[in-house]
């Protein structure tokens, strides 16, 4: 019981002090780790979100022309860089629940939509019968939460979510989730024809 007391406070920890280390704000104490609580957060890190690192677009990409987003499905994070390169970015993500709702490969955003409507596949649907056949956009249980990039595969999204335990868990239908705020900036920075890549 006490063990997984403790697994639970080191996922809050680690929680609470992700999105401060993508901002910058954490970044030297998780760089320096030495404590017993850093070491701790560290550990989490691997176990339940995405272990953060940058990475070098070369491999994955010929030229960030228009701009690239790679999103790492294992690591859940989603990286972006700007056509000219003078921006790089570094998301935790959700990810698709299973392989087989798992699209990898290359493909771009097609469209940008704010407050975007979302209807439920018919494989969702299927699998959920329960669920509303739409949910308008601006609604606050909406699963795209406030921004979309529409990409040119049918029903796949990198998206907002007003759920954010998702983050940093295999907990999608086959889209690319993040925080509300990482969506908001993603979305003033890319562009439509944006190259994207999924690993």
């Amino acid at each position: 019981m006490a063990s997984n007391s403790k697994r639970n406070l080191d996922r809050r920890l680690f929680l609470g002090t992700g999105a401060a280390a993508l901002t910058g704000l954490a970044a030297p104490a998780i760089a320096q780790s030495t404590t017993q609580y850093e070491t701790a957060v560290s550990t989490a890190s691997s176990r339940n979100i995405s272990v953060f690192r940058s990475l070098d677009w070369r491999p994955y990409f010929s030229n960030t022309r228009n701009g690239a987003i790679l999103v790492d499905t294992k690591s859940r994070a989603l990286h972006y860089w700007s056509e000219d390169q003078s921006i790089y970015k570094l998301y935790p993500t959700s990810v698709p629940l299973s392989d087989e709702l798992t699209r990898l490969g290359r493909t771009s955003v097609v469209q940008k939509v704010v407050k975007p409507t979302w209807r439920p596949t018919p494989n969702m649907r299927k699998r959920n019968p329960e669920w509303p056949a739409v949910v308008e956009g601006g609604a606050p249980d909406n699963p795209l939460g406030p921004f979309a990039l529409y990409l040119s595969w049918t029903y796949y999204r990198i998206h907002g979510t007003h759920d954010t335990r998702k983050i940093g868990r295999k907990s999608s239908n086959g889209c690319i989730g993040l925080y509300n705020e990482h969506i908001e900036e993603l979305f003033g920075l890319a562009k439509v024809g944006s190259q994207v890549l999924l690993i």
